[in-house]
């Protein structure tokens, strides 16, 4: 017997790890895993299969903290699995996961770990394409989405509760961009995306300020036209971890740098075409 336990020790207990996730949404179908499309979870789940760090992500109680739809992007998403190699996927995990998805942070958690039932709140940004003309009504207009409101007109609803409690949100400048930052322990499909096309309306003086609460008290009409996607960002989830920051990844900062001369040269030649 003791021979046996010697040439067959028993394995680890699994640990549980939590990522602090960020990603570029463009390229991907959404966070959710689907059988036939590039998603966020399937590229995570398939560099995780490939360090060997779970075989069924099932087992290994794999989650990410919510959705995010097609083409918005995450600049803190989190996402948790038990593992019995916590070392190697703490070291190694960026090494596999694609260039527009990278791990910004780890953290060890108690098994019962949930990233989505366990978050407190979730904070969105959403940048705005072409600069707003009245941001001081905007912030305004921002404002009267605090507190808990039913809000039928600004997402699909389905099955789901209405009312939703907004914590912070506010309108801003920075670095050169406006954005709407809004804060809530949960948000409805599209609500983000229709709560900022609500505010653009009121920054280009397309609505007034009380056109928020009327849409917040008013009967159910068909909900807004949500903003697009490309400008929203998964900017925080918080489940009162403190995070141990992972090395930035060579081939993930050479890919933005790459992009962002990609766009920079796209903006100069349509600048050229406009301006011929």
């Amino acid at each position: 017997m003791a021979e046996d336990k010697k040439d067959n020790p028993a394995r680890p207990a699994p640990v549980r790890l939590a990522f602090s996730v960020s990603y570029l949404g463009s390229r991907f179908f959404g966070s959710q895993m689907q059988a036939e499309s590039r998603t966020v979870e399937g590229e995570f789940i398939a560099a995780c299969r490939r360090l060997s760090l779970f075989s069924d992500w099932r087992q290994a109680g794999f989650q990410f903290a919510g959705r995010t739809d097609r083409g918005v992007h995450a600049r803190g998403q989190v996402a948790a699995f038990s593992t019995d190699e916590p070392d190697r996927a703490i070291r190694t995990i960026n090494t596999q996961l694609p260039p527009d998805c990278w791990c910004t942070g780890y953290a060890r958690v108690q098994d019962s770990f949930h990233p989505r039932y366990d978050a407190k709140s979730r904070t969105y940004r959403y940048y705005f394409l072409t600069p707003p003309q009245d941001l001081a009504a905007m912030n305004r207009a921002a404002a009267r989405y605090i507190g808990n409101h039913n809000f039928t007109n600004f997402a699909r609803v389905g099955d789901k509760n209405p009312y939703r409690t907004i914590l912070a949100a506010n309108v801003r400048e920075e670095e050169g961009f406006v954005c709407f930052e809004v804060t809530a322990e949960s948000f409805l499909w599209h609500q983000v995306r229709s709560m900022a096309a609500a505010l653009l309306l009121v920054g280009n003086g397309d609505a007034d300020e009380d056109s928020v609460p009327l849409l917040l008290e008013g009967p159910a009409e068909r909900p807004l036209q949500p903003a697009p996607a490309e400008g929203l960002i998964l900017w925080d989830t918080d489940c009162g971890i403190a995070w141990t920051a992972l090395p930035e990844r060579e081939r993930s900062t050479r890919f933005m740098e790459h992009l962002c001369c990609h766009h920079a040269l796209m903006e100069k030649v349509c600048r050229t075409l406009n301006n011929p």
